[in-house]
């Protein structure tokens, strides 16, 4: 199993008039929490797409269990629990408060694609390895 978490401040721009974080705003942080999990790895969605590889969202499912809000420092926990065997990978978020308080769990889908031809591909060499490791 792999994890990585990474912090980030609640901005305004994040928060609805009452100071809450809008339910639409979860799903970029799991993609800061995605993209900086990738880039622990030593890979970055640049470097993928030169491949000529695509990862689009193909599901997301979130579950709101406390507001998270403004100026909050969060802590995004993006887990990858099995090892992608064949076009698509599952990130696991979740996100705490300051108190350690769970205030939302996600799950993000994506498929790996030929950039040109947009059909499925096998999980990219490259990412496979920087994987692997967690998974034996």
């Amino acid at each position: 199993m792999f994890t990585f978490k990474n912090q980030i401040r609640i901005h305004y721009a994040f928060t609805d008039q009452m100071g809450v974080v809008y339910y639409g705003n979860y799903a970029q942080l799991y993609e800061i929490g995605r993209t900086e999990a990738l880039r622990s790895l030593g890979l970055t969605y640049k470097e993928i797409e030169a491949t000529g590889v695509i990862m689009p969202v193909t599901e997301i499912h979130s579950r709101f269990l406390r507001p998270a809000l403004y100026d909050d420092l969060l802590t995004v926990v993006t887990t990858v629990k099995e090892m992608p065997l064949h076009s698509r990978i599952v990130f696991h978020n979740e996100i705490y408060n300051e108190k350690n308080e769970l205030l939302n769990v996600g799950e993000v889908t994506l498929f790996f694609l030929d950039a040109k031809t947009k059909k499925r591909l096998d999980i990219p060499q490259k990412i496979k390895e920087k994987l692997e490791g967690y998974f034996k």
